[in-house]
């Protein structure tokens, strides 16, 4: 039951909206795992991609393939290699809608995360240290400087955070990784 306005309030669910889309769930997931909201992310990995599928065309099948990746990590189901290969493959230029995008912003990500199963400590770095890079490169190109999207690595900064708690020394200091959200100090301090 959701807490708005210093009150308990019970909402009713609206069905399929326009606004239920892979992008917003990755967003959703991410920022969940940069507050450390537990109950969050278990209920957005209980969403069904059926659901996401019904309401947008607009996503290419990797972004599914990174949900139920995502997923299956955090509920400890099966094939967890199988479907980061599927949402890494899918990331692939020659078949991306947008590559930029795809190589810059998504695949990045999914490189940290499979480093973290790897337990590859160094090879995480390397890839947080890429994902960074590109993530600069994207967000200072001219027409989207201005965006605030750019201001904070959020896919990065989510994987950094699932890291940190498992014990990874992140090592990267970066104006896109906000080192107070990395180490947990202001979790619990508002409500959400």
């Amino acid at each position: 039951m959701p807490h708005l306005a210093h009150q308990d309030r019970t909402l009713q669910a609206t069905g399929p909206q326009w606004y239920v889309t892979p992008g917003s769930w990755i967003t959703a997931f991410y920022l969940a795992v940069i507050c450390r909201e537990k109950d969050r992310i278990t209920a957005l990995c209980h969403v069904p991609l059926s659901l996401l599928r019904e309401n947008d065309s607009r996503f290419d099948a990797y972004h599914y393939d990174w949900i139920d990746t995502l997923q299956t990590y955090w509920l400890g189901g099966p094939d967890l290699v199988q479907k980061l290969v599927a949402a890494v493959d899918g990331t692939d230029p020659q078949t991306a809608s947008d590559p930029e995008t795809a190589g810059k912003l998504m695949y990045p990500p999914m490189e940290m995360f499979h480093r973290f199963v790897r337990k590859d400590h160094a090879g995480f770095t390397q890839a947080l240290t890429t994902a960074l890079q590109w993530h600069k490169e994207y967000w200072t190109e001219e027409s989207r400087m201005y965006q605030a999207p750019g201001l904070v690595a959020l896919a990065p900064l989510a994987m950094a955070c699932i890291a940190h708690d498992a014990g990874i020394p992140i090592e990267v200091e970066s104006e896109y990784l906000p080192a107070t959200l990395l180490g947990r100090n202001w979790c619990g301090e508002f409500p959400t």
